[in-house]
């Protein structure tokens, strides 16, 4: 089963986890906002998809600090993880969804498995610590593209 967490401030993160929650067939009771949801609520799912915008200088959404630290504590061990994130390449390309980044090294031992990294192709800024080995470590949903977010949200599930 398939479980959705996410962190929004503008509402955008919280539109892309609709809307991939939409594609993917995934019940709203299975959409979660970190900022309203208790930790040990990942523990019935097999699939976790964690979404966050990024602010400042590629720091996470605010509800995200507390709740990955209550998340760390889970036994995430066998679990599939996906990440997607709001961020802007225009603005700032050296933080491009640097949030990604944060989730993902913090979750790196969990003992869980990632999925959904993306490559970089037909992004404005891949120089970001999201970007690694040839590949963003989850979904990146540019504001400055935000043209191409049903195609790319499309493109994403598909591989999962």
């Amino acid at each position: 089963m398939i479980g959705i967490f996410y962190g929004s401030t503008t509402g955008n993160t919280e539109a892309a986890a609709n809307d991939i929650a939409a594609a993917l067939g995934v019940d709203a009771a299975n959409v979660h906002n970190v900022g309203e949801t208790s930790a040990d609520t990942v523990a019935q799912y097999d699939t976790l998809l964690l979404g966050s915008s990024t602010w400042g200088s590629g720091d996470l959404q605010d509800d995200w600090y507390d709740f990955l630290d209550a998340f760390k504590a889970q036994d995430l061990a066998g679990k599939k993880i996906a990440l997607f994130g709001c961020g802007d390449s225009d603005g700032y390309p050296d933080t491009f969804v640097g949030a990604l980044a944060q989730i993902y090294d913090a979750l790196a031992d969990s003992g869980a498995t990632f999925v959904g990294q993306v490559d970089g192709d037909g992004y404005g800024s891949t120089d970001t610590e999201s970007f690694r080995d040839g590949k963003f470590v989850g979904l990146p949903l540019d504001d400055a593209d935000t043209d191409s977010h049903a195609s790319r949200i499309a493109d994403w599930v598909a591989t999962l």
